[in-house]
């Protein structure tokens, strides 16, 4: 039998010999791909971190053989350098590569049934390992859950399943590489649900418990048995100084949503600059971690903006460097590193920042409590725990995941109650705050539409979304010079009900209907269509309003669609929504609730 029919052969069950028919189910084939999904996705997860490990130990004792200018200078250089390099990778071989890895994954998995080129997995290993291991300031995890990812996708691919088939494999090599990264196969399984899926399946989640078990087996085969975080705290009873998991949670609420929002400004400002080449970009983000990690570095002997930082954290959180001055230098240079990392379109995740920044911050509310209530560093310790848990919930938007991963990476069960308050706490401001989560607005960055994505499908709260939730990126424009029947020539191919009209620097000048051309193009009218709209009051819309508002504007001002805007430049043009995208959405929700 040739290879390929063996394949497929082999995953449908026909055509096999009947004693192999016998010993194989159709749920034990599928058992057998998550074994191998499991054990590819902790071997590379494994190797990811390994590099990234090694590529900064060996750049920090390069630095060490210099004299304190010559290594600050090597320190400042080669996350500038690691930066570059990414940046020359991502945008001439693999684009893919830029970035999380996470919003990759879900734009993957919703619009294109989880198929990944196994490439992409090699390009994001080699990205993300030069990214982070020289320096840059972001973390292993979201590169580790696109490289698993696109491992578990092309095992499926490569046994010819189904494209249904292969979107299903993608979930089980998400929880892989979470499991491997942190050592926190729970949290991982919490992660998957949270992050990725729509629904709760229990076919899913034996998948995915699969490929996390043998994930973390070949994890700790390989690495050990400990945790990633050593926190060697006392096993506390409940005590008042808990409390102050409450404040705590609004502080990093607060941080938490102020990082988010300069991250998305950020990254939509080096987008829009054009003055320097997208691949220099990442370089110039590089150059500014270094400056930033080589101050604090002299400042407070401390290089945690360096990378992933874990050292330097598990330092905190066992009661060392408890100094107040060092810990907020630490905290802002790590804060506004990885805004400057990432938005620089540098390979990295963002797990690791987070709970870094929440350790950090956790670490200095507790010394500031210290100083008034008097209680020891073992407190601080525990509230740099917590810190961990209420920022990550805040970032991130995977308040369980943000729990379990906690209490798998540090082992210490007896905070847990404060933890679980003080996430829930800071999730539920975070939401309110912004409610969009980071990886779908990254994604709306990317002109890729949410219209299927889970999280909008909820009957209570898809009308206050916002409209850039459904509306239509990459729409169809008119140009304002052209006649009404040079127009209808360009657009034959693409029949809507009205087309936003732009000049030939592309500014929306207004929008025109196709009966409005057709009539224009019988009574062969010479008017370029700069001319016939020339008195029309066009209605626009913003992308953050409301799909409410916007469909009340729809309605009220009598119109089909309007062209949505940028607030501050009402003649940029970033899409189009309709009142059938409106209906779309419900209809969806109607169709979601009778099932």
């Amino acid at each position: 039998m040739p290879k390929e029919k063996y394949r497929k052969a082999f995953f449908s069950g026909k055509n096999l010999p009947d004693w192999l028919r016998a010993h194989l189910s159709d749920s034990q084939r599928y058992f057998v791909f998550w074994v191998l999904a499991g054990l590819l996705c902790g071997l590379a997860a494994v190797m990811f971190r390994l590099s990234i490990e090694g590529i900064l130990k060996t750049i920090k004792s390069f630095a060490a053989e210099f004299g304190v200018l010559e290594s600050s200078l090597i320190m400042i250089l080669f996350p500038a350098l690691g930066g570059l390099v990414a940046g020359l990778i991502i945008f001439k071989i693999e684009p893919t590569a830029a970035g999380s890895g996470i919003p990759q994954t879900k734009a993957r998995y919703y619009q294109d049934f989880g198929v990944f080129k196994l490439r992409e997995a090699l390009w994001r290993f080699i990205v993300g390992a030069i990214s982070v291991g020289s320096g840059m300031s972001l973390g292993p995890e979201g590169p580790t859950v696109h490289l698993c990812s696109a491992i578990s996708s092309w095992i499926g691919q490569k046994f010819g399943l189904a494209k249904k088939r292969i979107q299903s494999m993608v979930p089980v090599g998400a929880g892989a590489g979470i499991a491997a990264a942190f050592n926190a196969p729970m949290a991982a399984m919490f992660f998957v649900f949270e992050e990725l899926l729509s629904d709760f399946s229990t076919k899913s989640l034996f998948g995915i418990l699969v490929a996390v078990v043998i994930s973390s087996i070949v994890e700790r085969t390989i690495l050990g048995e400990s945790p990633v975080l050593n926190a060697t705290l006392p096993s506390f009873s409940t005590d008042w100084w808990m409390i102050l998991c409450l404040p705590l949670a609004i502080v990093s609420a607060l941080f938490g949503h102020l990082f988010v929002r300069l991250l998305l400004k950020s990254r939509a400002k080096f987008r829009e600059y054009n003055m320097i080449p997208v691949w220099a970009k990442p370089g110039i983000g590089g150059l500014a971690v270094g400056i930033l990690g080589v101050t604090v570095l002299l400042s407070t002997n401390q290089d945690g903006v360096f990378g992933i930082g874990y050292a330097t954290l598990n330092d905190t959180i066992n009661g060392k460097n408890l100094v107040l001055f060092a810990l907020i230098l630490l905290f802002f240079g790590k804060f506004f590193a990885t805004i400057l990392a990432f938005a620089s379109g540098g390979s990295g995740g963002l797990f690791a920042p987070a709970l870094f920044l929440g350790g950090i911050l956790g670490a200095i509310v507790g010394v500031i409590g210290q100083m008034f209530f008097g209680y020891d560093s073992t407190v601080v310790g525990a509230l740099s725990l917590l810190g961990m848990g209420s920022f990550f919930a805040a970032v991130n938007r995977c308040p369980m995941t943000s729990f379990m991963i906690i209490f798998e990476m540090t082992q210490n069960y007896s905070i847990m109650l404060p933890l679980m308050l003080g996430n829930m706490i800071s999730y539920l401001l975070a939401s309110k705050w912004q409610t969009i989560a980071l990886y779908d607005s990254l994604l709306l960055q990317d002109n890729i539409s949410l219209k299927k994505m889970p999280s909008y499908m909820g009957e209570q709260d898809w009308r206050n979304l916002p409209i850039q939730t459904i509306m239509t990126f990459d729409c169809i424009k008119a140009l304002c010079g052209d006649t009404a029947k040079q127009s209808l020539e360009k657009l034959k191919e693409f029949k809507h009900h009205a087309y936003p009209v732009v000049n030939d620097d592309k500014k929306l000048l207004g929008m025109i209907t196709h009966h409005e051309l057709e009539e224009y193009a019988r009574e062969n009218s010479p008017k370029t269509i700069k001319e016939i709209i020339r008195r029309q009051k066009l209605i626009t819309v913003h992308p953050e309003q409301s799909i409410r508002d916007v469909a009340k504007i729809l309605v009220v001002e009598d119109v089909m669609q309007a062209p949505v805007v940028n607030p501050t430049r009402p003649d940029r043009l970033l899409g189009i929504v309709t009142l059938h995208d409106v209906a779309r959405q419900q209809n969806a929700i109607e169709d979601a609730m009778e099932r």
